[in-house]
């Protein structure tokens, strides 16, 4: 009996301790760009236009991945191990789901833009202008740094704290693609842009959850990232 109670209370006790991480980690991630206070008062910058923001912006994830490296360096490593020993069936798995939520968000999009004659997700276009000015630098970053990042928050520790599945799943989709439309709100229609983002957090979500290695998903966000600003960078040049 005691030793039930006592094994009860330390399974309430580890979880409490990974709702309380993810909530750190979820924090982190949406006051790091305070960050960026540090550059801006040393080197005295006051334009906050065209290559400015998108430097700005790398600085601050180079500082938030460094810190998730150092927070989650263990686990990053057995994870690695897990994902590397079974690499075909996790990416089996993964892109099925990739595949999925892409279709999902292709005809959510397509459906947003005949019903609103919407040219876009104003979050989208934004990256759009961004690209023209440091092309390389935003493939960097956007592609490669920032889907490290949004998996650790929206995925890694997510996981950790929401045991349930479909729980976990439908908080890290809605999260995930509510704070994709946050900062960039310009029409009442908008907000439907949620879904084909939620879509893609969910594919991502249950690639996570089905393969328990956290590099399943991460492989899939910045290969899709890193294709869609592939053909937007080589189209900038190409035009």
């Amino acid at each position: 009996m005691i030793i039930t109670i006592k094994e009860d209370f330390n399974r309430l006790n580890k979880k409490g301790k990974y709702i309380l991480k993810a909530i750190f980690i979820f924090l982190l991630f949406m006051f790091i760009d305070y960050i960026n206070l540090i550059p801006i008062y040393l080197f005295n910058i006051t334009n906050f236009q065209g290559p400015v923001v998108v430097i700005l912006d790398t600085f601050k994830n180079l500082v938030m991945i460094t810190l998730l490296f150092l927070i989650y360096r263990k686990e990053l490593i057995q994870e690695w191990d897990k994902f590397r020993a079974n690499i075909i069936d996790n990416l089996d798995i993964g892109v099925k789901y990739w595949f999925v939520g892409l279709l999902i968000m292709i005809t959510s999009n397509l459906l947003i833009a005949y019903l609103f004659n919407s040219t876009g997700a104003s979050n989208e276009i934004a990256v759009q202008n961004y690209i023209s000015y440091l092309p390389w630098l935003m493939f960097i970053n956007a592609g490669i740094i920032g889907p490290f990042i949004e998996e650790m928050v929206f995925r890694k520790a997510f996981k950790d704290a929401i045991k349930n599945k479909w729980l976990y799943v439908f908080i890290s989709a809605l999260i995930f693609g509510s704070l994709h439309l946050a900062a960039g709100l310009t029409a009442w229609y908008d907000i439907f842009y949620i879904i084909p983002y939620s879509a893609l957090g969910g594919a991502f979500a249950l690639a996570n959850y089905e393969t328990d290695t956290i590099f399943t998903s991460i492989t899939l966000h910045i290969t899709h990232n890193s294709i869609l600003l592939l053909s937007s960078i080589l189209t900038l040049y190409i035009v």
